[in-house]
């Protein structure tokens, strides 16, 4: 699993200015390890739905320490991707995962996030 910062900046790259502008989008969609800690803590966010909550949560967008005006919904799909092998999933998805107990590829490879400091 990716750490929060590790996100951020992957958000910075994509998007511009600093990771610190992104930190309280991606710890909120992580918040959930500390609930579950398993790649399954995703299923309470990391889908669609999630990211909508997100919008309604903290905007629909804000302006990045470069002035740039970025979407919280893109930055939440960013993540999502990253933690769900390149997918976007449904809240759907997620519980046939749990009701069916078969685990696709999506729910549980991660994209790997590398970065020169």
């Amino acid at each position: 699993m990716a750490h929060p910062i590790l996100h951020a900046k992957s958000s910075a790259k994509k998007f511009g200015g600093k990771w610190e502008d992104y930190i309280h989008l991606h710890n909120w969609l992580d918040e959930t390890k500390g609930w579950y800690g398993h790649s399954f803590h995703r299923m309470w966010r990391h889908h669609s739905e999630g990211i909508f909550e997100m919008e309604q949560r903290f905007g629909p967008e804000f302006k990045n320490s470069d002035g740039k005006t970025v979407y919280t919904r893109y930055v939440g799909e960013q993540h999502v991707r990253e933690d769900c092998d390149g997918y976007r999933p449904t809240a759907r998805e997620w519980f046939l995962i749990v009701e069916n107990k078969q685990r696709p590829v999506w729910a549980t490879k991660t994209q790997k996030l590398e970065f020169e400091d």
